[in-house]
């Protein structure tokens, strides 16, 4: 019973197999953002202090997201690795990879937690906090970080599940965590009276809820490989291919970061905590309209993987192929519904008419390349399925640090605070682009016996 569960991966219909692992991948990604997302909701929402509380927990988004890229430093990293050798039928190697990925996942938590805590307070300034707003950025990010280990193993075990084509139970685990979530916000928030630090521990205790469920699942028989005790110790080989591969994914998250740090600054000197506040809303609407593409990548790289390391590569073409129309097709939709309906996902995040006028004016301009970028993150998830860390790697660079972060500093020489805006459609449309032909390019060769040899 145990074994038909990744077999499937390579015999069931590819439409079929896709929509029953991208369904539940979808959801558990939506659920997922709420995390963030209604943190923000609930707090942009706290009477008289709401617009500038969103402001400073919005400063404490390039933490965040550098805690969890390193949780998909491994995860996203090894997860393919064990899936190519599922599809091997190489167990063995496969539950080393997850051994060796939770020891590291561990030691990460704690050298993240201890970084975070001693320099927070430089750091968030350095985002662009201001004397206003970084009370508030540092009441939550301090009781957050208690919660990084929590964190790694709920995001980073989590694709160990996703990886054996076990997407249901994938999805419960971040539905545990977000379920919880939903009901403690308002209750800490505003019944409790806690306000920002109300948010930060609802979200803690959540993200412990999801670890446990899922490190519970991963040593149970329910697992197709398991946590076990002696694949815990490193094996340097090992954790090399993992981060090898893992490399691009964390360099896409962790660059959000660096991201953030850029715009908010830039946002702070040519416009202030008003523009600041903005591109808290536009991080948030951009989070959410990526989500179903990324629960969609999510769910159907496994297929790439698994048949990949089988050579069924007739399937795997076939599944890269739907895979970048689907990536198109939705991020196509929602750009049209972000660039003409602003002023709906403005109100979700902020009642301040300001603010609102602010963000339905930029928001347009924010997301005009989203359409193309769609493309790119079908050809990101093709790659990191066949194991190709070198060309991932580029790609991530390519968008993030080659294009957006230069183009973010430089435009606004030019155009004033409006260039900071117009650095990301230029960024994504270009970068899509590239990633495009690069695929064109190559897609023959990975998708090879030579290929799958230097596989390790």
């Amino acid at each position: 019973m145990q074994q038909s569960r990744d077999e499937k991966l390579g015999t069931m219909p590819i439409p079929k197999l896709m929509l029953s692992l991208a369904i539940p991948s979808v959801i558990a990604q939506l659920i997922n953002v709420l995390y963030n997302i209604v943190d923000r909701m609930y707090i942009g929402h706290i009477a008289d202090i709401g617009h500038i509380a969103l402001t400073g927990v919005g400063l404490t988004f390039p933490i965040i997201m550098i805690i969890s890229a390193f949780s998909s430093f491994i995860g996203a990293g090894g997860a393919p690795l064990a899936a190519i050798a599922l599809g091997k039928k190489d167990k063995e190697r496969a539950e080393k990879i997850l051994g060796n990925g939770a020891a590291v996942l561990f030691c990460f938590s704690v050298i993240l937690t201890i970084f975070f805590l001693i320099f927070k307070r430089p750091l968030l300034y350095m985002f662009g906090a201001s004397d206003e707003t970084i009370t508030y950025a540092v009441n939550y990010i301090s009781i957050y970080l208690f919660g990084t280990i929590f964190v790694q193993f709920a995001l980073g075990l989590n694709m160990f599940i996703s990886s054996q084509g076990q997407a249901r139970t994938a999805m419960l685990s971040v539905l545990i965590g977000a379920v919880i979530n939903i009901i403690l916000d308002p209750i800490l928030i505003f019944v409790l009276k806690l306000g920002v630090q109300g948010a930060a521990l609802a979200t803690i205790i959540s993200q412990a809820c999801s670890a446990v469920w899922v490190v519970r699942f991963l040593c149970s028989a329910k697992s197709v490989i398991r946590i076990r005790r002696k694949n815990l110790r490193p094996e340097w080989n090992i954790i090399r291919s993992v981060m090898s591969l893992g490399i691009s994914p964390f360099i896409m998250q962790a660059t959000e970061s660096a991201i953030t740090i850029v715009l908010n600054s830039g946002l702070q000197t040519y416009g202030g905590d008003l523009y600041v506040g903005s591109m808290t809303i536009l991080q948030s609407v951009m989070q959410l309209a990526g989500t179903p593409i990324n629960g969609f990548t999510q769910g159907v790289q496994p297929i790439i993987s698994y048949n990949f390391g089988a050579r069924k590569f007739d399937r795997v073409k076939k599944t890269y192929r739907l895979t970048i129309a689907t990536t198109f097709t939705v991020a196509t939709l929602f750009c049209l519904c972000t660039v003409n309906f602003p002023m709906i996902f403005a109100k979700i995040f902020t009642t301040n008419e300001e603010l609102i006028s602010l963000v339905c004016k930029v928001m347009p301009i924010f997301m005009a390349g989203f359409w193309i970028f769609g493309i790119q993150m079908g050809c990101q998830t093709t790659f990191m399925g066949l194991g190709q860390a070198k060309i991932s790697l580029f790609i991530a660079l390519l968008r993030k640090v080659f294009l957006l972060i230069p183009l973010a500093i430089i435009l606004p020489k030019f155009f004033g605070v409006m260039g900071i805006y117009y650095a990301e459609p230029i960024s994504d449309i270009t970068a899509a682009t590239t990633a495009g032909i690069i695929f064109l390019t190559v897609r023959k060769r990975i998708v090879s016996e030579d290929a799958l040899k230097k596989i390790n």
